[in-house]
């Protein structure tokens, strides 16, 4: 008796895996992947790819770099946001980097990560003919930063430093600052550790409002944001318009019409695609001879 009830629960078991598995293994994908080919619906379930002359260029949900073999900006395309996902937009490596601002982004050349974003804000003033100062930069495009060494109040401060050093700013380089609290200020020598001191980051005179705005110089937290900020865009048109030999307002209405705003009117803020932007200047304003 009790081998048969045994054999029963075994057998409604294995029926009920069966079903189970015939639903949840079979059925379910079978109709998600139908529903998925339904008009409206199959460009997005296929990756929302994008083609050109019947050929796969890329994604719409994926940023790229429009850049030289050297990695300098080509002058004929908009600029994507920087990316920290392998060697940038590598959808197998998609990541945030994780860093605070003087956690080093190269540690073999010591670079923090606010030099890097001061670094990318003057080339990309200089770039496209605006002001790429910013907070917290020296105007050379390093992070204006200090170790202030020496005996530390209650408080954390160091009120009679003995020693100053501009730690982004390695030897022979000639400090932002002449002299803080009345001490010379020195470059960072090779290998120096300067931790022991209280970090102190020095504002300057960069515009509280930057005109390079932030996502051009900070990578998204997935790493493969396709979109920048039409403030960004904006800075570019002219760069664009020269080496296409075509008028701003002619970038300009192209920006316009691929840039889409806040989801459901609020959430979030306007965002340009850079790899749809691209693709349609080389459609309707193609590189002359």
């Amino acid at each position: 008796m009790r081998m048969s009830t045994w054999i029963r629960q075994h057998v409604a078991a294995l029926r009920a895996l069966l079903v189970l598995t015939v639903i949840t293994g079979i059925v379910y994908p079978l109709a998600v992947f139908a529903i998925a080919q339904l008009p409206g619906l199959k460009d997005k379930a296929d990756g929302s790819l994008l083609e050109v002359d019947g050929k796969v260029v890329g994604s719409s949900l994926i940023g790229q770099s429009f850049t030289d073999a050297d990695g300098k900006a080509l002058a004929q395309y908009f600029q994507s946001r920087p990316s920290a996902a392998g060697d940038g937009y590598d959808p197998m490596s998609t990541s945030a980097s994780n860093l605070g601002p003087e956690d080093l982004i190269d540690t073999a050349d010591r670079t923090s990560l606010l030099t890097t974003v001061c670094a990318r804000s003057k080339e990309i003033g200089d770039r496209e003919g605006v002001d790429g100062s910013r907070p917290f930069c020296t105007p050379e495009g390093v992070g204006a930063v200090l170790s202030v060494i020496g005996p530390r109040a209650a408080d954390g401060e160091v009120d009679h430093p003995t020693k100053v050093v501009s730690v982004n700013e390695k030897c022979p380089a000639a400090p932002f600052l002449t002299e803080y609290k009345g001490v010379k200020v020195q470059c960072a020598a090779e290998g120096e550790d300067y931790s022991i001191g209280r970090i102190v980051p020095i504002k300057g005179t960069g515009p509280d409002q930057p005109a390079v705005p932030a996502d051009a110089v900070t990578a998204s937290g997935s790493g493969l944001d396709p979109n920048i900020s039409p403030e960004y865009a904006a800075i570019q048109i002219a760069r664009i318009a020269k080496a296409r030999g075509i008028s701003d307002d002619q970038v300009r209405a192209l920006v316009e019409s691929h840039t889409d705003g806040r989801t459901l009117g609020f959430l979030g803020e306007p965002l340009v695609n850079v790899v749809e932007l691209n693709l349609d200047l080389d459609q309707r304003y193609p590189l002359r001879g």
